[in-house]
């Protein structure tokens, strides 16, 4: 397994070397689009992106959870979780990548 992170400067500079734009540009715009999808799930919202998968916000009831240490039983209380489903393309693509 690799042990490189993609981080923001990294689609920033991926975006600076392929499209062309400043770095300044660049930076800003992977910005907005991380920002329009994250207040997107904030709102409800499910975000699909073609061949790469979806996300979505799923709300989970309260239950009664364990500590698994103690055995004492304890709530956890209702929340929303997020959960990403990656396209058939991509599941394919990332087990193609284990053949190397």
């Amino acid at each position: 397994m690799a042990d490189k992170t993609l981080t923001r400067m990294d689609l920033a500079d991926a975006v600076h070397s392929q499209v062309g734009l400043s770095r300044n540009d660049s930076a800003d715009l992977v910005e907005s689009v991380l920002t329009h999808v994250s207040d997107s799930l904030v709102g409800g919202e499910t975000v699909k992106i073609s061949s790469f998968g979806t996300f979505s916000v799923r709300e989970k009831a309260a239950r009664i959870g364990r500590n698994p240490k103690t055995g004492e039983e304890v709530p956890i209380h209702p929340r929303r979780v997020l959960t990403f489903r990656p396209s058939h393309l991509m599941k394919d693509r990332v087990a193609d990548g284990n053949k190397r």
